[in-house]
């Protein structure tokens, strides 16, 4: 896992410094979105609040991370897939919150509708949560 995210980081072309492969190897390990506060949970011993909130800034704005809107948290952030990277197709999945678990997870095989907007309007970001029960509670 150590080469997948030294490799990440070298195809963004960004430094490959401690905080940012240990953060990076936090959403690998982790199929389901993270919060800050979940990642600095994981984290707190090794980096303070500020190096944990600029990492995921730079990561966003590399495109390595999109933001997922959580009822409950405000914001999380889940890890882009290969097919994200070059288009940042990121707004236009469905994320699923999981009402049993807590977990929210890209479904990326359900995109999000179009929507026309009234005239003089211009969306800049759509955002879709699903809740409801995923198929590991759903047993």
């Amino acid at each position: 896992m150590n080469q997948q995210a030294a490799h990440i980081l070298q195809e963004h072309n960004l430094r490959q410094t401690e905080s940012r492969q240990d953060i990076l190897l936090a959403f690998l390990a982790q199929a389901s979105a993270l919060s800050h506060a979940e990642i600095e949970t994981r984290l707190a011993s090794n980096f303070d609040r500020v190096t944990v909130y600029r990492t995921l800034k730079t990561f966003l704005d590399k495109g390595i991370i999109h933001k997922v809107l959580d009822d409950g948290t405000g914001v999380k952030y889940a890890l882009c897939k290969d097919h994200c990277h070059d288009n940042h197709h990121h707004h236009e999945h469905v994320h699923f919150k999981c009402t049993e678990c807590g977990q929210t997870n890209c479904m990326e095989e359900v995109t999000i509708p179009a929507v026309q907007l009234p005239k003089g309007y211009k969306a800049e970001e759509k955002n879709l949560l699903v809740q409801g029960v995923c198929a590991q509670c759903n047993r």
